[in-house]
């Protein structure tokens, strides 16, 4: 249950913020001792990263030495150096390569949390030096929601277009089992139903927590049973400074009434940035800006704002300031909008193009999805590429699903229906009702299928390094990656740029502490996650790099605030 709030009581540290970062600096903040606030604005706790695939990108980690995988200091910072450049300090990447392996050795030793390395998750950008195969992303164990009681109920749902029947959560892995229809698929299958089906006796959804919502499980669970503080549907007026400048609390609105609550060691923003704010779109995203988000929607900037009015400062505009997904809408008859994440569930599949409206391929479609909306924004400078159109054939959406629709879907009637689906009996008719140029589509899916023969994209490359072939099909040859697109029927999904975190935030320094125009760390306030100008100035450097690094300088904000740094 939740520790009460007591609102002549005197705090350590106040943390606006629920996400990975903000719970990190306050269950590290909770393990040294200090009486602990976290400041919610919404209902429910964990923001974006409950939706995400909570996946903790910690390079020349322990863990993944136990898989054979060799890293270093050295490694990771070439990797970085190269990747990153000019574009953020170095003296934070540096600041976050010291201290994530201890970050995260730090939690493992003084708590009940467990991760495991991906193994075959390499980092996004291979064209890098000291890029890895894998083992620098760590997976968060699945959490047994069953064990915060009724405080399961608190902890915000997955994104419904990533659950199954309306409540369950499954991996990658356990799904990629599930769709090979054979005996331990059936096994799978049956094991994960029959949980669910008895937790849906009693609980709003699932109660076995993967992903995201495992990770915020797992250290919700560690803050209860640290009587860590918690306060929900709050918002933060202002944060309190004494006449030194430095900040020592924060102004609440509580029941219509201003509440100052005193904090002895400073104040932690953890709001998650600005990836839902579309006032903030106009001012800082490219054009055309977007105009939906995955991201959870209490995500507005708005402790941004707070650390600006007490002499804060934001980073330098980067060449997007955001962090992106491709993402696919469907509009429902209630007036609902799903947003689907094409993360690496079908572009990096066999079979798949992507085509701007001149109906020629622009990217190699299996990149990053943060590469492969830049790769959108890019062309559509001179050709229009925002929406972009995801074309395949029907055995493609039969065996790997297709945005929405999921693999072995026997009807494909209600997508095309609702707008979601293109269908047509020609490419040049599916040209026509996408709105792309017949005689060049005709033409780039002609000269895919010629390649496909040979197993080498002559334009793009897909399939050809570590990166894309860990989300192929690793039973396709000779490229895991590249699959000939046989019609007739022929299938388009149109995808648009979506936000999942800003990377464009207030400046600080390598403890996490927020600074001014002058470079002075404001004593008493401290920053972490999206609400922090990006490391990695803006790049996405491999699964899990937001969370990783959020984690990690919501640490080193509680270490450097209690006086253990």
């Amino acid at each position: 249950m939740i520790t009460p709030f007591d609102k002549n009581h005197k705090y350590d540290l106040i943390i606006i913020g629920s996400g990975a970062a903000g719970l990190t600096a306050a269950l590290v903040a909770s393990i040294q001792g200090c009486n602990v606030l976290v400041v919610e604005k919404s209902n429910v706790i964990g923001g974006t990263t409950a939706r995400s695939s909570g996946t903790v990108w910690i390079p020349n980690n322990s863990l993944q030495q136990t898989f054979g995988f060799e890293d270093s200091k050295a490694k990771a910072m070439s990797y970085l150096d190269s990747l990153v450049g000019e574009k953020a300090d170095k003296l934070l990447r540096e600041s976050f390569i010291d201290h994530a392996p201890i970050m995260i050795d730090y939690l493992i030793k003084n708590t009940a949390m467990k991760f495991k390395p991906y193994v075959s998750s390499p980092d996004y950008r291979q064209d890098h030096p000291g890029a890895a195969s894998g083992g620098r992303p760590l997976e968060p164990q699945p959490f047994d929601g069953r064990l915060l009681g009724s405080m399961f109920k608190i902890i915000a749902s997955p994104l419904e277009v990533l659950m199954l029947f309306g409540g369950m959560m499954i991996t990658r892995m356990e799904a990629a089992a599930i769709i090979k229809f054979n005996l331990t698929s059936f096994k799978v299958g049956a094991k994960l139903m029959a949980r669910y089906l008895l937790d849906r006796l009693k609980h709003h959804r699932g109660t076995r927590l993967v992903l995201g919502n495992a990770l915020v499980g797992a250290l919700l669970k560690e803050l209860t049973t640290r009587k860590v503080c918690f306060l929900l549907e709050v918002d933060t007026k202002k944060l309190l400074m004494n006449e030194s400048g430095d900040v020592f609390g924060i102004q609440v609105v509580m029941n219509s009434e201003n509440i100052n609550i005193s904090a002895t060691n400073g104040v932690v923003l953890a709001g998650g940035g600005f990836p839902s704010n579309h006032q903030k779109y106009q001012e800082f995203l490219p054009r055309p800006t977007p105009l939906y988000s995955p991201a959870f929607e209490g995500c507005q900037g708005e402790t941004i704002d707070l650390g600006l009015a007490v002499g804060g400062v934001l980073g330098k505009s980067g060449l997007d300031n955001t962090l992106w997904f491709p993402s696919s809408v469907l509009y429902k008859n209630n007036g609902d909008v799903l947003v689907y994440p094409h993360i690496v569930l079908d572009r990096s599949k066999p079979g798949l193009i992507a085509v701007n409206s001149d109906g020629s391929r622009f990217v190699n479609e299996a990149v990053s999805y943060h590469e492969f909306v830049r790769a959108m924004y890019r062309t559509n400078a001179h050709t229009a590429s925002i929406p972009s159109i995801l074309i395949c054939a029907k055995g493609f959406i039969w065996k790997y699903g297709f945005g929405l629709i999921r693999p072995r879907t026997i009807s494909l009637s209600k997508y095309i229906k609702q707008g979601y689906l293109y269908e047509a009996n020609s490419i040049e008719e599916l040209a026509k009702k996408v709105g792309v140029n017949p005689m060049n589509l005709s033409h780039t899916i002609h000269k895919f299928n010629s390649d496909v023969t040979t197993g080498h994209d002559s334009d793009f490359a897909k399939g050809e390094n570590v990166y894309d072939r860990s989300n192929g099909d690793p039973n396709h040859y000779p490229n895991p990656c590249l699959g000939s697109i046989n019609g007739p029927p022929y299938y388009a999904i149109k995808v648009y740029p979506t936000p999942l975190g800003t990377s464009r935030g207030l400046v600080s320094n390598e403890y996490a502490q927020v600074v001014n125009s002058r470079g002075i760390p404001i004593t008493g306030l401290y920053v972490c996650g999206n609400d922090m100008q990006s490391v990695m100035g803006g790049e996405y450097p491999g699964a899990g790099a937001q969370i990783g690094i959020a984690m990690t300088f919501g640490y080193l904000a509680a270490r450097h605030s209690s006086g253990s740094m």
